[in-house]
């Protein structure tokens, strides 16, 4: 995934929203589960308290701590144990009458906190030097006529370990549900897109020439522009024939003048006559030129043409053959199969057809074509015995209407034809002194995806 691709929009967006929710949700959870477990500490606290109270009576005849016993221990163990971080007191006017062992020699401030359930809960420090919770309560008890302060603290260690174990585990569990979501937010939009996967193939393959048409049945959301994509495809192949039959009108409306003027010219004698010749052949060979790179121009832009090399090749050499029999040429084939050029056949027969046929005209006994391609391009090089091209006559002989020897028959037209034509598709063509001692033309095309 690119940064300005639509899977990455698509995750990045739920992604950010999703971890906002849940980091929301993740704070809310834990202030509700401090919230419950200082409301519990509190609620345990209270429960010892009022235990305390029970507890508690006063004795006339118990001279020490002014008359004030117990009459059962208190349920907590840690009350026994010094320091322990839970402690109980109660106090009269004079101080701390009664306190339990765990406060040692120390005594334990009442809290003066908020009141609730006619209790007041405060924070303070512990003889230890720890938080403390504590909650006091002032009752008068039967047979006494003053007022008594039951105190009980706890350690708020213990609730501080709870809420950060819970915000441990939270953290744990959202982390995994991140994860999570982004897991499925990856095969979601994987699967989301994959019509537009399935498009882009198809696309390939109408580029390829392996389809004409979009194929496959797409969502709704997107069916549209299937819809007019093959609409597009219809309209470009309707303009590409109506171009076609403009450009064949176009050949027959002018040859057929250019022919009477020189049947005409070569009727008569004279300077005019010669004149009006050289003229009509010159006109007749720039027609022919561009009637065919119009026509190829427009066949260029045909999406899903092809042609399959080897059996072009064939039959053309078939029938070069047939051409020149009597001069005995042998041509000689090497083309691998399935070697697919990425155009309209009838261009590739046209700039094959050129090459080897100009290859025949000047081979002493023999003209050799070789195929090949890589998956992108293809290159047909043929090669010829004939006297071959000087280093300076190769550009040359690609000027149109060049000709370097006038006894052979040719509008000069030939190789400027098929370079014209080979550049139109993106591909080239290169003179070079071949193995066999005349030319080597190398056309270079491209190479249309196997089917």
């Amino acid at each position: 995934m690119t940064p300005n691709s639509l899977a990455v929009r698509l995750v990045a967006g739920a992604a950010v929203w999703s971890a906002a929710a849940l980091l929301i949700g993740g704070v809310v959870l834990s202030m509700l589960f401090r919230d419950y477990v200082e409301r519990s500490f509190d609620d345990r606290l209270m429960v010892h308290l009022e235990s305390l109270v029970a507890a508690s009576e006063i004795r006339p005849d118990e001279p020490e701590h002014g008359g004030l016993v117990l009459t059962q221990p208190a349920g907590e163990p840690r009350f026994g144990r010094p320091y322990s971080g839970w402690y109980w007191q109660v106090s009269g006017p004079g101080g701390a009458m009664l306190r339990s062992r765990s406060l040692w020699d120390q005594e334990m401030t009442p809290a003066t906190g908020p009141v609730s359930r006619g209790a007041q809960r405060a924070n303070m420090a512990g003889p230890d030097g720890e938080s403390l919770r504590v909650v006091s309560r002032r009752i008068r008890l039967a047979d006494s006529d003053t007022d008594l302060t039951f105190s009980v603290g706890g350690d708020l260690s213990e609730v501080a370990g709870e809420i950060d174990r819970f915000n441990n585990t939270l953290i744990w569990a959202l982390g995994l549900m991140v994860a999570g979501l982004l897991a499925a937010m990856l095969i979601q939009v994987h699967f989301g897109l994959l019509p537009l996967r399935r498009m882009r193939t198809a696309l390939s393959n109408i580029r390829a020439g392996r389809s004409d048409r979009l194929a496959g049945n797409y969502p709704s959301e997107i069916k549209p522009l299937a819809e007019e994509l093959d609409a597009l495809l219809d309209q470009n192949e309707a303009v590409v024939e109506r171009a076609r039959t403009h450009v064949g009108n176009l050949a027959h409306a002018l040859k057929t003048p250019l022919s009477v003027l020189t049947n005409e010219a070569k009727a008569g004698d004279g300077p005019l006559a010669d004149l009006v010749d050289r003229q009509t052949a010159l006109m007749r060979r720039q027609v022919d030129h561009y009637l065919v790179r119009a026509r190829t121009a427009a066949a260029t832009r045909v999406l899903g043409a092809r042609a399959d090399v080897g059996s072009v090749v064939d039959d053309l050499t078939r029938t070069l053959q047939k051409i020149h029999a009597e001069r005995s040429i042998a041509v000689d084939t090497v083309c691998p199969v399935g070697l697919t050029f990425r155009g309209e056949r009838h261009d590739l027969e046209e700039m094959v057809g050129n090459l080897l046929d100009n290859g025949c005209k000047w081979a002493r006994t023999r003209v050799r074509v070789t195929t090949s391609g890589d998956g992108e391009r293809l290159a047909i090089t043929i090669d010829d015995d004939g006297p071959g091209l000087a280093e300076e006559q190769r550009e040359q002989v690609l000027e149109r209407g060049a000709r370097l020897d006038e006894s052979v028959p040719g509008s000069g037209l030939g190789l400027a034809i098929v370079r014209d034509i080979a550049r139109l598709y993106g591909g080239d063509i290169d003179l070079d002194r071949s193995d066999l001692g005349g030319l080597r033309v190398v056309l270079t095309l491209p190479a249309a995806a196997e089917t």
